[in-house]
């Protein structure tokens, strides 16, 4: 068997098209030859030195996006729910102090805590319509995901050092460098380059660049 590969996903649990992303790369990383890193990430900082414009800036692409997001939740097979007023959730309130806390939890307890925070967290805003930006709701978050309230309470003290501040501003800075102008964006390492891949619709096309197959974007239903 070919070594493996090694997939990078950036994301923020901001964005609902990363969840879609999120969950199809969780599905498929022990179906690909590849070894799936975990990248948190904050979106708008990615924004902000790209010099891109949310969708909810255009009003015909966020007509759309509602839209499209009722129909990619089928697809994807994610319980993915346009929150009562998105321009709150994602403009005004944000996602810094969730995306710090996402980095605190992954410097404590690595990919697999990360990976169960991140998912309740999209469930908050995008499933259920609710905050993420208060210490109160991060810890609900949490306890969901199954960490200790010793866990969480250091997890919550961590998120205001200034070691996590540069933890996730690094990561964002890295996925700027690497051509980032929004998430989810994956990066592929193959034969020592990089490739990056925007968005949750180039599943296919990444597939080909690492020589696997693409399944769909629920793969284990496929198979049945």
């Amino acid at each position: 068997m070919s070594s493996r590969k090694v997939v990078e996903l950036f994301y923020d649990v901001v964005s609902p098209y990363s969840w879609l992303g999120f969950e199809v790369m969780c599905r498929y990383r022990n179906l690909w030859n590849i070894d799936l890193k975990l990248r948190p990430a904050f979106l708008g900082g990615v924004m902000q030195g790209s010099g891109n414009k949310p969708p909810g800036f255009v009003f015909n692409k966020m007509h759309y996006m509602s839209h499209d997001l009722r129909r990619l939740a089928e697809y994807f097979d994610v319980p993915l729910q346009q929150p009562s007023d998105p321009a709150e959730v994602m403009f005004n309130k944000g996602s810094l102090a969730a995306m710090r806390f996402v980095a605190a939890v992954q410097q404590k307890g690595g990919d697999k805590k990360t990976e169960k925070v991140s998912r309740e967290l999209w469930r908050r805003i995008w499933s259920e319509d609710k905050d993420i930006t208060e210490p109160a709701s991060l810890s609900e978050a949490a306890v969901k995901a199954g960490l200790t309230d010793g866990e969480i309470k250091e997890v919550l003290e961590m998120c205001t050092s200034k070691e996590i501040k540069e933890k996730l501003k690094s990561c964002t800075e890295e996925a700027l460098k690497l051509g980032a102008f929004g998430f989810p964006m994956m990066v592929c390492h193959v034969d020592g380059k990089p490739e990056m891949f925007f968005g949750s619709d180039r599943f296919e096309l990444m597939a080909h660049c690492i020589g696997e197959k693409w399944l769909g974007p629920n793969p284990d239903k496929a198979k049945l």
